[in-house]
């Protein structure tokens, strides 16, 4: 692919997220981002329909997950690396929701720093932002 195409297409896939971001309360149901702005201080968690954001939050993490796929790919072009991406997103989500979910149904009695950051794993890029370095490496390290 050309260089040219490479930026432009990375550019496009980029301002995919921030416009996930920017539109996150219209598009997904997560009364946590109120909670977690302010609220923790001083309130109880709300009574959350746990299902309804337990979906919400799956629909986004595979919108997050199929465009840093997209962009690994673009910026790439290496299938093992593709893959083992995918592989990786697909097996991640699994104890992240189930943690996620315990740790909601046991009412934060632990505190609320976990749930926020296991929350913020799975409706935020960060595992991008850890595939991307290793994938560079790794490819300075081949050549």
């Amino acid at each position: 692919m050309k260089s040219y195409k490479k930026i432009l297409l990375s550019i496009f896939l980029s301002l995919l997220f921030f416009i996930i971001r920017a539109y996150e309360t219209f598009f997904f149901y997560d009364p946590l981002i109120a909670y977690f702005k302010n609220d923790y201080l001083y309130k109880y968690i709300e009574n959350i329909d746990l299902w309804r954001l337990t979906l919400n939050m799956l629909f986004r993490y595979l919108l997050n997950s199929t465009i840093s796929l997209g962009l690994i790919w673009v910026l790439f072009e290496r299938k093992d690396y593709f893959k083992f991406s995918l592989f990786f997103f697909v097996f991640a989500i699994t104890p992240l929701v189930l943690g996620f979910n315990f740790l909601i149904k046991d009412g934060l009695e632990g505190g609320y720093l976990l749930v926020f950051y296991t929350r913020r794993f799975i409706i935020h890029p960060i595992f991008l932002l850890l595939l991307l370095p290793a994938f560079y490496y790794q490819n300075l390290s081949k050549n």
